[in-house]
């Protein structure tokens, strides 16, 4: 999988995180981490460009899910912590959408994964760049 990163220029705390690939158990910790290093250089909004993205798995969710969290300046679950990761991405999924993290024109599979978990429910999904960025 690659990343790709873009400030928005006028928006100094918004970034755009494109994923190109496939988002799984080999990667998910290394979007983790990235979305650690931009909250370090002052991200606080993320619109993660899923436009390439063709596969996500269950790990997927968990690093999106850690990304919301990075962004309220919580720390996330440990990845390794196995259903202690989903469990608390359970606990938040109801509580309707979340401000800080929108998704951008996720694949059809991709977007069935997030229907099926009931995570659309949680992330604003865009197809728009300009309204996902007016959002944030």
């Amino acid at each position: 999988m690659q990343m790709t990163v873009e400030s928005i220029p006028g928006q100094a705390s918004t970034t755009i995180l494109g994923l190109i690939g496939d988002l799984d158990a080999s990667n998910f910790e290394s979007v983790i981490a990235k979305a650690k290093e931009l909250y370090s250089s002052g991200t606080r909004r993320m619109l993660v460009d899923m436009g390439e993205l063709n596969f996500m798995s269950s790990s997927g969710l968990v690093a999106l899910h850690s990304i919301i969290l990075l962004m309220r300046g919580e720390n996330p679950p440990d990845p390794q912590a196995g259903w202690a990761a989903f469990h608390a991405i359970d606990r938040e999924r109801d509580s309707g959408p979340q401000s800080l993290v929108k998704l951008l024109n996720p694949q059809p599979k991709v977007l069935l994964s997030l229907q099926k978990t009931g995570l659309d429910k949680f992330f604003e999904i865009y197809t728009d760049r300009q309204a996902a960025l007016a959002s944030l």
